[in-house]
């Protein structure tokens, strides 16, 4: 598989795995929230994309879900500066990334 289609599968995969964490346990957004405000203030990461994720967070529920699992480009860019890191776990991770690698690009 083109490494970079198997890049982008895995993250979209993993944001999904995120959008049913989010679902779940809706206080997880206080945490992305908050490393986004972070981002801003240090600018450690692309502002646009910050101001982005903030307004998508603070905007309905379908708008923040369709950037998550979304693949049109704006989803794609989008999921490039993620700020929801650590909200799926090493062992779900790695279990994505597996079903990834077994399924191919095509299939997720």
């Amino acid at each position: 598989m083109d490494p970079h289609a198997l890049a982008e599968a895995r993250s979209l995969a993993l944001h999904r795995a995120v959008w049913v964490r989010i679902e779940a346990q809706p206080e997880l957004i206080c945490g992305v929230r908050a490393r986004l405000r972070a981002w801003r203030a240090d600018e450690s990461k692309p502002q646009p994309y910050v101001e982005a994720w903030l307004r998508l967070l603070d905007g309905p529920r379908d708008a923040l879900h369709a950037a998550l699992v979304g693949t049109d480009e704006a989803a794609r860019a989008l999921r490039q500066a993620t700020p929801f890191a650590g909200i799926v776990d090493a062992k779900e991770r790695w279990r994505i990334w597996a079903q990834v690698r077994e399924r191919g690009a095509e299939s997720v």
